[in-house]
């Protein structure tokens, strides 16, 4: 589809020449960053290949740690160094706190109405704060550890009872399933007080539907990219792709709404509190300001910002960890030695597992959830490590390449939680939720969710590879970091936790 694409865009030739030489260029005047030979109309594309973020690494150690490129008409400038990532996000946090107006993802957003894709403002600084206050806050987080502390509970219930009766034989396990399953009852459970998976779980249609609608936007919207880099596909439909996106969202819409109307028509709304029981509160105090528009796009974006991401992140360390037994051996120790054998570890634990902690940061390192984070765009003029970005420029942060830098991390490639229990500096380097004013606000909550699945299926399973070989490492192509093969593995219950097992 994409070689479809562009060569629709060459034979649009004559329209897209004329549009380049009309597009206001940098004066000559300015000094900007390195940037490799270019093409006309296309500019810098022919160069980037999937996964993306290995093909900009690539660049920036070819040309440098800030690299200038030419994506269509739209300029861009890719960051790939600590110290010009600290520079963006102090001295120009605020030139840098915009976002690109991608047309791929306007109906997404509706009209970059959510809290990722809105540009900095008011509608933005009410969403942050209500996000952050009323949601995300280290105070709601903890009124909801039980919650998680149950999820916990019940992911190893559903692994112990669909393991064999013979608990000796291992049984064959996709991570990624689980871990979704647990991550999506989580922050389900957060939005609307429901559980999708599990024996007391009383919506598997409803599931089952709300997993193809986010399925569907998502391969939907990675397929209407071009359009962002040559403003005169905007007006070509490809495959329906808009059509098709239009009716997408449309169900996402619905879905959410049906989710609130559901809390506000029940009888024991008032119990539960849930995010959207909470908004509603506030919707009737405050009807201007807690729309039901807003209620759908702060949900919206808990759930798919919290789920995918968070659930990768799981099989992406349970990966490691399969190749490396020796750290999965000590993380099995350390536990053992904190909490013991006669309970399941709990959120309040994890502050006492230190290299369990150090396990998800060197995952987190390797593996970042977006590794060129999400694009900022220069709302002024601005300058980064002595070079003029100009006004409309997207920004992307290469997390990736800074994870792996060799100037800061040694043995970069190496998995090696011990880096973070012995070099503590080096944390200051790990941004896989960005930096600066536009930083994920749900770093708090995936950090939990990941500690507490983690921990209790190492303490409660013994895990082995499928095979000799080495579990499969590569990186898919997506904007998300997920793994291109998904990981099956082998697991049985560890003998000296069946009778805890049993009583659950």
């Amino acid at each position: 589809m994409e070689a479809l694409h562009l060569i629709a865009i060459f034979l649009l030739s004559s329209v897209l020449l004329k549009l380049f030489y009309l597009t206001p260029k940098p004066k000559h005047t300015a000094k900007l960053p390195p940037s490799p030979p270019s093409l006309p109309i296309i500019g810098h594309l022919h160069l980037l290949k999937k996964p993306l973020h290995l093909s900009i690494s690539l660049l920036a150690a070819q040309y440098g740690p800030i690299l200038y490129l030419r994506l269509g008409y739209r300029p861009t400038v890719v960051i790939s160094s600590s110290q010009l990532v600290e520079e963006c996000f102090t001295t120009n946090d605020v030139a840098l706190a915009n976002r690109p107006n991608f047309p791929s993802v306007k109906e997404l957003t509706n009209n970059y109405s959510n809290l990722i894709f809105s540009n900095y403002g008011p509608l933005w600084r009410h969403l942050r704060k209500t996000v952050t206050v009323q949601i995300l806050s280290n105070h709601r987080l903890l009124l909801s550890t039980s919650a998680r502390n149950d999820e916990a509970r019940y992911l190893v219930h559903r692994l112990f009872v669909g393991s064999a009766d013979d608990k000796s034989a291992f049984n064959k396990v996709n991570v990624k399933a689980i871990a979704f399953e647990f991550v999506l009852n989580v922050v389900m459970g957060m939005i609307a007080g429901k559980r999708y998976y599990g024996e007391e779980a009383k919506d598997w249609e409803e599931a089952r539907q709300f997993r193809q609608v986010i399925e569907d936007v998502s391969t939907l919207a990675s397929g209407s990219r071009l359009k962002d880099f040559f403003p005169c596909l905007r007006f070509v439909d490809f495959a329906s792709v808009r059509r098709r996106i239009k009716a997408a969202v449309k169900k996402r819409n619905e879905f959410s709404q049906m989710l609130i109307d559901e809390i506000r028509t029940g009888v024991d709304a008032q119990k539960k509190k849930t995010l959207i029981g909470d908004m509603l509160g506030l919707q009737h105090r405050e009807p201007g300001e807690y729309t039901d528009a807003l209620i759908r796009s702060l949900s919206l974006s808990l759930l798919q910002a919290g789920t995918d991401t968070s659930s990768n992140t799981i099989e992406w360390a349970m990966s490691l960890l399969l190749n490396n037994p020796h750290a999965l051996a000590k993380a099995r120790n350390e536990i053992a030695m904190v909490v013991g054998r006669d309970r399941l570890v709990e959120e309040s634990d994890v502050p006492n597992l230190p290299f369990l902690q150090a396990i998800i940061s060197e995952t987190l390192r390797l593996y970042p959830v977006v590794p060129l984070d999400v694009p900022h765009e220069s709302a002024t003029e601005c300058f980064i490590g002595g070079y003029k970005i100009p006004r409309g420029t997207m920004l992307q942060i290469n997390i990736y390449a800074i994870h792996r830098d060799p100037s800061i991390w040694k043995d970069p490639t190496e998995f090696r939680p011990e880096r973070f229990e012995n070099e503590k500096d080096e944390r200051l380097w790990l941004l896989p939720f960005g930096m600066g004013r536009r930083k994920c606000p749900g770093e708090g909550l995936a950090i939990r969710m990941i500690a507490l699945a983690l921990g209790t299926m190492i303490q409660c399973f013994e895990w082995e590879r499928i095979g000799a070989k080495e579990v499969d490492m590569t990186e898919g192509a997506g904007i998300i970091m997920a793994k291109a093969v998904r990981l099956d593995a082998m697991y049985r219950p560890r003998p000296d936790m069946i009778p805890l097992l049993v009583g659950l």
